[in-house]
């Protein structure tokens, strides 16, 4: 298995990964059709910042970079709240280092940094048209809690 080392991001990274983070999810949620195209961009940065309202200094929210030896190879943000609840708002791995068993060692590393904060239960929101992403989830043991359904008439 690949090896990752999670780190919290410098400054610099958070301000990049915060604009394309925020870039992702509105391109997201046009695609599963929960938002319209216009004004998606704006409704996905009221929301980054509904949820990070100090940035990466917002308590219990912990965003880190995932490195493999001296090269990034994604990130990871992870929501700690009480009761021993993780919750994973943001798993990226970098595109010309996806296919390479990075995904699932960023989750392992995040699961091992969740339960060492003290998180008993970790869970998780995936697209369901992300299958790349909710096979790596199915293979890691997470199980479907809801399941939401539509159809375009």
């Amino acid at each position: 298995m690949t090896d990752v080392i999670l780190s919290p991001f410098t400054a610099a990274e958070f301000d990049a990964w915060y604009a394309a983070s925020s870039t992702d999810y509105a391109r997201e949620k046009v695609r599963a059709g929960n938002w319209p195209a216009e004004g998606a961009a704006e409704r996905a940065l009221l929301e980054m910042q509904r949820l990070l309202p100090q940035r990466e200094a917002t308590p219990g929210h912990h965003i880190f970079g995932a490195r493999a030896g001296a090269r990034r190879v994604g990130s990871i943000w992870l929501n700690l709240k009480d009761g021993g609840e993780a919750f994973v708002y943001d798993l990226v791995v970098a595109e010309d280092c996806r296919g390479k068993g990075y995904g699932e060692a960023i989750m392992r590393a995040g699961e091992a940094e969740a339960k060492a904060r003290g998180a008993r239960r970790m869970g998780l929101h995936v697209f369901g048209f992300n299958t790349v992403a909710r096979s790596l989830y199915a293979k890691l043991g997470y199980e479907a809690t809801n399941i939401h359904m539509a159809k375009q008439l």
